[in-house]
């Protein structure tokens, strides 16, 4: 009896007990998941999440390296279908893979939205395409392809960016001006000029410009991957790379950009996918209530 004891003291040693949660088993298009790792002795290394051909790095929740996180996308355009997430760690020097499923579902977003804008916003010159070009390459160099491993935000909740009616959902497909065909890549809330613009959660004002198409816009970097963007805006409150804590004023909402009146369009990219930003504010919400 004491050598069985004996091993299995020893066995209880060499081996971690280690739990991994997703939060959902069923998820939407252009929405987001989590995946969660706790384990009963401390990792000697961050572990990794491989989802749809893509690694991502797991990150410590508090700074405890006994329990890990990650809030990863679904795009917009996913096939539905079964994925496989597959959670790698170290144990023992070895590399352990766990494999769970995820199935990609219906997103039931709404259907045929019609909008009407100003022609030149839809047909381009050639200036304008040019200029379109030139935004994006900023953004991407400056927020899309930037993954900052800060957490700004911690076991801070967010808020919504006003109290206002929403007035178009995220996911909405569009058609503008009876031809061209897109989405809606944020939520709209009614707003009119004027109105106060609050940084939905603390973090860092990756940039601040003028666009062609979201008009005057914010964007925030609250660490790991998650931006947050207030577009159409009227003026600017902060300036690149001020430090801003959740509630702070950004600007204000206006009708710049390619609008059909007034309002705040409020976005969300993570991993530099767009994804619900109302979707996934509830779910770090219920996350850090959990584990944080």
């Amino acid at each position: 009896m004491k050598i069985i004891l004996l091993l299995l003291l020893f066995f209880s040693n060499l081996f971690s007990l280690v739990d991994i949660t997703l939060s959902h088993k069923n998820i939407k298009p252009g929405s987001t998941f989590a995946v969660i790792l706790q384990s009963d002795k401390k990792l000697i290394q961050a572990p990794n999440v491989i989802f749809k051909n893509k690694t991502y790095q797991m990150f410590t929740i508090l700074g405890s390296i006994k329990k890990y996180e990650v809030f990863l996308p679904v795009d917009y355009h996913a096939k539905q279908q079964k994925e496989n997430v597959q959670v790698r760690y170290i144990e023992n020097k070895k590399i352990i893979k766990k494999n769970i499923s995820i199935k990609i579902v219906d997103g039931k977003y709404k259907q045929n939205e019609i909008i009407k804008v100003a022609k030149g916003k839809v047909t381009l010159s050639s200036k304008n395409k040019d200029r379109t070009k030139k935004e994006y390459a900023a953004v991407y160099k400056n927020v899309y392809s930037y993954i900052n491993p800060k957490d700004y935000i911690g076991k801070s909740a967010f808020i919504l960016p006003m109290k206002s009616k929403v007035t178009s959902d995220f996911g909405n497909a569009r058609i503008y001006n009876g031809k061209t065909k897109s989405y809606h890549s944020g939520t709209d809330f009614r707003a009119k000029v004027g109105t106060m613009i609050y940084s939905a959660n603390d973090g860092k004002v990756a940039l601040v410009m003028d666009r062609f198409y979201l008009g005057k816009v914010v964007y925030v970097d609250h660490g790991r991957g998650a931006y947050t963007y207030y577009c159409h805006m009227d003026s600017f409150k902060v300036k690149d790379g001020q430090v801003v804590k959740k509630g702070d004023i950004l600007g204000t909402s206006g009708k710049t950009g390619r609008i059909t009146g007034p309002h705040l369009h409020y976005a969300l990219r993570l991993y530099n996918t767009t994804v619900d930003p109302l979707q996934y504010a509830s779910l770090h919400n219920k996350i850090i209530k959990i584990y944080h």
